[in-house]
């Protein structure tokens, strides 16, 4: 018996759906969703509303896919923050569910005693390192990657005292796929080893980062909220054209705005002109992508506001990528739509090194850690596919 749209809000229903279901409860979700496929009257659909518009990434299918991905990858993930409770736990989650195969970085007995006060049961396959009684294999690799720089083996030794160096380090010799750090350490304190020792990817100049916003109805990308103060145009330009790049990795279709104060040719000032400029440069650059600014926020993200402001943009109240013009107004923009609106933050998940390393916020909850983990295990899958 085919159900009749008349009485069936479709739309409304299955968006209720995804967001009552708990994300773990996944099959539960997926036999709702075929059972309400199999008895649809399609027909009816389209004569209601036409044919469908572009298909919107909902955050359920987005963790679901992101976790899918995970698995499929399998890759070995490197924890330097082997101690730390939220990590423990993510670690073993991860394990768990063969999201990927996590090494922590740390002593033995004080990760196994902060996992029993934490109530964790560490998988037998969760593996962990002692850094005391690795160090040594790692100081001749590290003297020669930095003999450009004049390193020391008693330099070497001394800068592998940090968790994070080691980490990077077992990460350039290929022992690693890729690493995660961040709950207790800065976003400094993770990059600096990375560029030093894994370097930036063929064809970027900088290193940027994106977080995957799962709002109600769908995943948004803001970009860069995380490590550069205040781009150039051009530094700008590259971030738009990464983060436009990482949304299509993900599934989801990009369409770049360039935020500013002023949309359009309505505003004027040093600000504003970057904007304009960055824009330039990403659409000369990638002549591809669906890129438009500068662009107020609004007008970028609601549709009528967009007809209104910029009435010919193919971006305007359609955006899925935003990017800000500094440091300053996407970290405060991502903070307050996340607090705010109770909005799940997937990352930063950083862009342009050779190799996937990720930086937590310190004030990462566990499931944030266990979905930086899936990123980097996706992103070390797609480097090997790419290389």
């Amino acid at each position: 018996m085919m159900t009749d749209l008349s009485t069936f809000d479709t739309a409304s229903t299955l968006g209720a759906m995804s967001r009552q279901v708990p994300p773990d409860d996944l099959d539960r979700m997926e036999r709702v969703i075929e059972f309400v496929a199999e008895h649809l009257d399609t027909s009816a659909l389209k004569q209601r509303v036409g044919e469908p518009r572009e298909k919107r990434f909902p955050p359920p299918a987005f963790r679901f896919q992101l976790m899918e991905n995970a698995r499929s990858a399998n890759k070995r993930i490197v924890l330097p923050e082997g101690n730390e409770p939220r990590t423990i736990k993510a670690a073993a989650i991860c394990h768990e569910k063969g999201i990927a195969r996590c090494v922590l970085i740390g002593n033995p007995t004080e990760i196994r005693q902060v996992a029993e006060a934490q109530g964790v049961q560490l998988p037998e396959s969760l593996e962990i390192m002692d850094p005391n009684a690795v160090r040594k294999h790692y100081v001749g690799p590290m003297v020669e990657l930095r003999k450009g720089k004049g390193l020391t083996e008693l330099g070497a030794e001394e800068q592998l005292q940090d968790n994070v160096v080691m980490g990077t380090m077992m990460l350039a010799l290929d022992e690693v796929d890729g690493l995660v750090s961040g709950a207790v350490h800065t976003t400094a304190n993770t990059i600096r080893p990375a560029l030093q020792l894994i370097k930036t990817a063929p064809g970027s100049k900088l290193v940027s980062s994106v977080f995957f916003m799962l709002m109600p109805e769908q995943v948004l990308v803001y970009g860069d909220c995380a490590v550069n103060p205040d781009p150039s145009a051009e530094e700008l330009a590259d971030i738009a054209i990464q983060s436009a790049d990482s949304a299509a990795a993900f599934g989801i279709p990009p369409r770049v705005a360039m935020i500013s104060y002023s949309t359009g040719s309505s505003g004027s000032g040093s600000d504003v002109e970057k904007v304009r400029e960055a824009t330039r440069l990403a659409r000369e650059k990638r002549p591809d992508l669906e890129i438009d600014g500068p662009m107020q926020y609004d007008a970028a993200s609601v549709e009528s506001v967009g007809r209104q402001k910029a009435p010919d943009s193919t971006v305007a109240g359609r955006a899925t990528v935003f990017v800000f013009p500094d440091l300053n107004t996407g970290n405060t923009t991502y903070k307050a739509v996340q607090r705010s609106a109770n909005v799940v933050s997937v990352g930063p998940m950083l862009q342009g090194l050779r190799k996937p390393v990720n930086d937590l916020s310190r004030g990462a909850l566990v499931d944030d850690i266990v979905y930086t983990i899936a990123l980097t295990a996706i992103q070390a899958d797609q480097n090997k596919a790419n290389s």
